[in-house]
């Protein structure tokens, strides 16, 4: 039963006063119902996102990673192809001074010359590269017709076959017949080492 005017239910006491009290939530029909527990879509929409975000991190991961494994191939492959030098020489002029280095690569059967100083040949004068045996015996490598400061010289890996040492001679143009030996004293005179990979 409600008060007068107010809404509020009345409750008769022993002593038949009326006292008005205030609707608990037992009371009303509106607390009967649960609160919702549905799941906002605004998660079901970010849920979504943020998976299809770790998909596209992970194809995009595998992706570098096949590019990787195929530039590293790549570059093996290069590297295998390239000239790797096998023997060295620093040879020195009289006063122990550098005065050329070279290289030789089997790959390519070239023996590659750098100068180290400034002398060069004269008008109607040659260097001459020799390959010295252990015995002493020179054999004749070609003749240096470059005045640039890096040359190259076919030379095949049996030609150094048993040198230990590389020299170069000053001879008239176009350097000594075959089978003769070089002028010496050499101009420059250098030990042929091995080189390891």
């Amino acid at each position: 039963m409600l008060g007068p005017a107010t809404g509020l239910p009345v409750v008769a006491n022993h002593k038949k006063t009326a006292r008005f009290l205030p609707m608990t939530s037992t009371d009303s029909t509106v607390s009967s119902v649960r609160p919702d527990r549905r799941v906002s879509p605004w998660w079901r929409v970010l849920s979504v996102v943020l998976l299809i975000a770790l998909l596209l991190a992970w194809a995009t991961s595998a992706s570098m990673f096949e590019q990787l494994k195929a530039q590293i191939q790549h570059l093996q492959g290069k590297l295998a192809e390239q000239p790797q030098i096998t023997q060295v020489a620093v040879l020195t002029d009289g006063q122990g001074l550098p005065a050329m280095l070279a290289t030789f690569t089997a790959q390519d059967n070239k023996l590659q010359l750098q100068r180290l100083n400034e002398v060069k040949e004269g008008r109607e004068d040659s260097m001459q590269v020799w390959a010295v045996g252990a015995n002493g015996q020179p054999k004749s490598l070609g003749v240096i017709e470059s005045k640039y400061k890096t040359l190259q010289i076919p030379v095949l890996a049996g030609d150094l076959q048993g040198a230990v040492e590389l020299g170069i001679s000053a001879e008239n143009k176009g350097g000594v017949p075959d089978g003769s030996p070089p002028s010496l004293p050499w101009l420059f005179k250098g030990w042929l080492v091995q080189k390891a990979i």
